[in-house]
Parts: C-alpha cells; sequence; structure tokens
C-alpha cells in the first residue's frame, strides 16, 4: 500500500508555513517584515488621526489654558450708583445741601502674585492633560499592533491548516479508493474523514476570530474601512529594530532613564510643579488683599451761604489684613506642603512599577526566544522524524492508522505551537515599545473645532 508520498507531504507541510523568527531572519525576509510594519504604521497613523479621545484631551488642554488666561486676569471692576441723603419729607434734590446723586467704581486686587501664580497652575495642568494625548497615542499603537499580531497568527494558522487539510483530504480519497478494493479497513477511512472534519471545524473557528478582530481594528479605523477589510494580509512579526537599538542604550535591570522620557512620568513630573505651584499660592495667602473704591456725588442744592454746593469726591483704600493664619494660611500651606510630598511619591511608584513591567517583558522576551530555538532545532525536527518512522511502520504493517493520524495531529500541533510563541514574542516586544517609546508612527496635533466667537465680539 503506497501513502509515503502523501504523508511524507503531510508532514512536510507543517513545516512549509513556518516563518524564520525575527532574530534568525535572512535579508529578504527583512524586507518583507520591513513591509508590513509599514503597513501596519500607516494603520495606526489612520487611527491616531481619527481618534476621538486624541481630539477630547486636546479640547481640554486649550480649554484650561484658555481658562488660565482668564484667572490670570483682574477682577471686573464694579459700577456704583446711588442717591445719598435725600430727605424724605419731600423726596426732592435741590432743598438739602446733604442730598447728592453718587456714581463711582470699585477695583479688588488679588494678593500678592496669585494672578500670575493662578495663571502658571492652569498652564501647568493643560500641559499635563496635553500629555495624555501622548499616553493615547501609545496606547492605540500598541492596541493596533497587538490586534494585527493576533490576526496575523490566526491567517499564519489558517495557512497551515488548508494545508494540511488539502492533504488530508487527498490523504481520504487514497484511502477510500484502497478500501473499495479491499486493501484498506473502514476505521482507517473514518479516521480520515474524522480528521478532514476537525480540520473544517478548526478553520471555522479561526474564520470567527478573525472576523473578529477585524471588527475590532474598526473602532479606529471606521466603518467604511471596514467594507474592505477582508483582503486585509497581516502578519504574527514585525520588524523591531528600533526597540531593539533602544534596548541596547538601557541597562540590564535599570531602565530608568528611558522610562523618564514616558508621557506618564513626565505627567508625574507635571503634577510636582503643579503642586509647587499650588505652595507659592498657599504662601500668597499671607500677603493682605487691597481694594480701591473711587466715587462722585453730584449736589443740586445751595449750601448755608446761599452759594450753589460743591459736588463731592470720595476715595476709599480697603485692606484685607491675615492676623489670624492658625486656622487657616497655616494649615493650607501645610496641607499644600504635603501635596508636593504625595506627588513625588507618585512618580517614585509609577517609575517602580513601570521599571518592574520592563524586566518582567525582558525575561519573557529571552525565554520565548530560547523556546523558539527549541522548536526550530528540536522538536519540529523530532516530529517529522516520528512521522516518517510511524509512517514507515505503517507500509510494514507494524503500526496503526491511528499511530499514522496521531503523529501527523502532533507536527500539526507543533506547528501551531511555534506561531504562537512567535506571536507572543512579538506582543512582548510590542509592549516594550510602548514603554520605551520604541514605535515608529508620526502624529499630527489633532483637528478640533474652534470656539463660536463671544457674544461681545458678535455686537456691532
Amino acid at each position: 500500500m503506497n501513502i509515503k508520498p502523501s504523508l511524507l507531504a503531510l508532514s512536510i507541510s507543517a513545516m512549509v508555513w513556518m516563518p524564520t523568527p525575527t532574530f534568525a531572519a535572512p535579508s529578504a525576509e527583512q524586507v518583507r517584515l520591513a513591509s508590513e510594519s509599514n503597513t501596519l504604521t500607516q494603520l495606526i497613523e489612520t487611527a491616531l488621526a481619527n481618534d476621538a479621545s486624541r481630539k477630547q484631551f486636546y479640547a481640554q488642554s486649550q480649554a484650561m489654558r484658555e481658562t488660565g488666561i482668564a484667572s490670570a486676569t483682574l477682577m471686573d471692576p464694579k459700577l456704583k450708583v446711588g442717591v445719598g441723603g435725600l430727605p424724605v419729607d419731600s423726596f426732592q434734590f435741590d432743598k438739602d445741601p446733604m442730598t447728592n446723586i453718587s456714581i463711582g467704581l470699585m477695583q479688588q486686587f488679588e494678593r500678592g502674585d496669585t494672578l500670575s501664580l493662578q495663571g502658571r497652575k492652569a498652564n501647568q495642568q493643560a500641559d499635563g492633560i496635553q500629555l495624555q494625548v501622548e499616553v493615547r497615542e501609545r496606547e492605540v499603537a500598541n492596541t493596533l499592533t497587538q490586534l494585527w499580531l493576533e490576526l496575523g497568527y490566526q491567517q499564519q494558522a489558517e495557512r497551515i491548516l488548508r494545508e494540511n487539510q488539502r492533504l488530508m483530504r487527498e490523504l481520504t480519497t487514497f484511502i477510500q479508493t484502497n478500501y473499495s478494493i479491499g486493501k484498506n479497513e473502514a476505521q482507517d477511512l473514518l479516521n480520515a474523514q474524522l480528521q478532514v472534519s476537525r480540520l473544517d471545524e478548526k478553520l471555522q473557528a479561526n474564520a470567527q476570530v478573525q472576523r473578529r478582530i477585524i471588527s475590532q481594528l474598526s473602532e479606529w479605523l471606521g466603518a467604511n474601512w471596514l467594507e474592505n477589510a477582508q483582503e486585509l494580509k497581516a502578519t504574527n512579526q514585525l520588524n523591531w529594530q528600533t526597540l531593539m537599538a533602544t534596548l541596547s542604550q538601557t541597562n540590564s535591570v535599570e531602565h530608568f532613564a528611558l522610562l523618564r522620557q514616558h508621557p506618564m512620568v513626565k505627567m508625574a513630573d507635571v503634577a510636582i510643579t503643579t503642586q509647587e505651584t499650588q505652595v507659592e499660592l498657599a504662601e500668597q495667602a499671607y500677603a493682605p488683599q487691597f481694594g480701591v473704591e473711587v466715587m462722585y456725588g453730584y449736589r443740586q442744592a445751595n449750601g448755608m451761604n446761599g452759594q450753589p454746593a460743591s459736588d463731592l469726591v470720595s476715595a476709599y483704600l480697603t485692606l484685607d489684613i491675615p492676623l489670624f493664619t492658625d486656622n487657616r494660611q497655616d494649615r493650607n500651606h501645610a496641607a499644600a506642603q504635603y501635596q508636593v510630598g504625595a506627588a513625588k511619591s507618585q512618580k517614585d511608584l509609577l517609575l517602580a512599577q513601570m521599571n518592574a513591567k520592563v524586566n518582567a517583558l525582558l525575561v519573557d522576551k529571552s525565554n520565548l526566544e530560547q523556546r523558539l530555538d527549541r522548536y526550530r532545532t528540536t522538536l519540529l525536527e523530532q516530529a517529522s522524524a516520528r512521522t516518517k518512522a510511524v509512517e514507515r511502520g505503517y507500509q510494514n504493517n507494524t503500526a496503526q492508522f491511528n499511530d499514522v493520524i496521531a503523529a501527523a495531529s502532533d507536527e500539526l500541533t507543533l506547528s501551531l505551537e511555534q506561531q504562537r510563541l512567535i506571536t507572543d514574542l512579538n506582543l512582548v516586544n510590542s509592549n516594550l515599545a510602548t514603554l520605551l517609546g520604541s514605535f515608529d508612527y508620526t502624529t499630527v496635533t489633532p483637528d478640533i473645532a474652534m470656539p463660536n466667537p463671544a457674544p461681545s465680539q458678535t455686537k456691532h
């Protein structure tokens, strides 16, 4: 019974579709990976341009800057108009020389440098909000990269499954022919048909996962993109040259120099400076607050000498003196200082957590590379040798057909496991690139709607 060609093809098929890991890729493979990385980069840049969250954070930062300008401006002066000394018996303005019609202006001045400090604090808060745009960009880039890699894995698995399905169908046809002439048993045919059905089920599940991933990508790329996404060809490995160059610049376990460039760490720095500005604001509470009032009084009555009474001018200076500071100013100043310490501790905690994440990812990266090397040099060769040995045993009637199916299934499983490891290694690299800033996308300032003119600007 000559089934050797089909079984050999079946065993080799699991090896045909296994790309070499990135660290061992030949130059042609590197060119292909670079091209696919460029395709992903274009998708990321499109997603970032469409991302509403970036626009939200940018608009919020601009709103905070506008608020800062307003908070650094003196309060509007108050206009005061009234009548003083009006006799209630006649209600006439020209009978009593004490009667006057008054008009005045009042202006309040903030304590010390409160206005400039409020403007500085608002701008610092705006800087912190704008850094969230960069955080969002890294999150979107990482999410799209991971979805791309998962889609690439599913497409790679689909190619392996379809090739094995094709060869298994050929084998089923061959066994059916032999069974019709009495050279194979019914259980061999049923086992072969069962394997074909199992591959059909795996392909159906694979297609379901691919459609789900593509639908997830439409969150950023839009519904119109989804209509044409059926032809999207992804990959489960990318070119990580920028990441490798970044890792070559860092210490083996301490990565703080690189992590300090992360926008979340910069946000922690902004939080510290904002709290330090709040300390300065609290110190302004010890300075007096001034107010100025100027009034002009118009009189219509004659004075006691019979001559028209002179108009009156009044000027006042109000002064808020902080004499009792124990339970107000002192407490607010102490609270502001505590907030500075809390912000610094938060930054230290964030750096420690991110450094630990980088170290954990580097451990995963090293182990995945070692495991992939084992698959490439040992496991897949052993699985192929086992399949050939079982095939020879089946031809010599020393092995059952179930053994042939089991050997082929094991080799298929190992091929899929290798692709899973390649994908996991690239997922680890994507997470490292997120932390260390090693993505190669470019962005532009979010396009947001400009505010409508203020009512005072629309009047003619």
